[in-house]
């Protein structure tokens, strides 16, 4: 298990079961600027106690989580912190911080609502290939 709460590696908690969401962290792989984040499945052990020692219960699976600098970030603050890691001309989508998180949030939450319906379950294990094993703390739901 990586550290905590204390370290100051950024990370990604995401929806380990989600196709839609692991996805979402395969296209963040190939869009980075830098490898600079590391990550596990919120159903994971390290996902648990991350988020025990940032004050969240664990097993709400409804927001990908990005703590970063000990700074925890959820659903579109979440999306877009990462946003600012990508390359051109993707980065230039944080000009949609101008849009009021309320409004951001409530677009988010539809999405990750009928997130299972449109892009379905994981059928398997997201497996990173060597160049990014070193990032990832438990992509699998369950650590092992």
């Amino acid at each position: 298990m990586m550290n905590t709460a204390n370290s100051t590696v950024p990370i990604l908690l995401f929806d380990g079961d989600c196709a839609f969401c692991n996805g979402y962290v395969l296209w963040l792989l190939q869009h980075e600027r830098r490898a600079r984040f590391h990550f596990a499945a919120l159903q994971s052990i390290t996902a648990t106690t991350l988020l025990t020692e940032h004050g969240i219960t664990p097993g709400d699976l409804s927001s990908l989580v990005v703590i970063d600098g000990g700074v925890l970030y959820r659903k579109s603050n979440a999306v877009l912190h990462l946003l600012r890691e990508t390359r051109w001309p993707w980065r230039m989508l944080r000009i949609l911080t101008l849009v009021p998180r309320w409004l951001r949030d409530v677009v988010y939450d539809f999405i990750g609502r009928h997130r299972y319906q449109w892009w379905g379950r994981a059928e398997t294990c997201l497996i990173a290939d060597e160049n990014i094993r070193a990032r990832i703390a438990m992509m699998c739901p369950k650590d092992g």
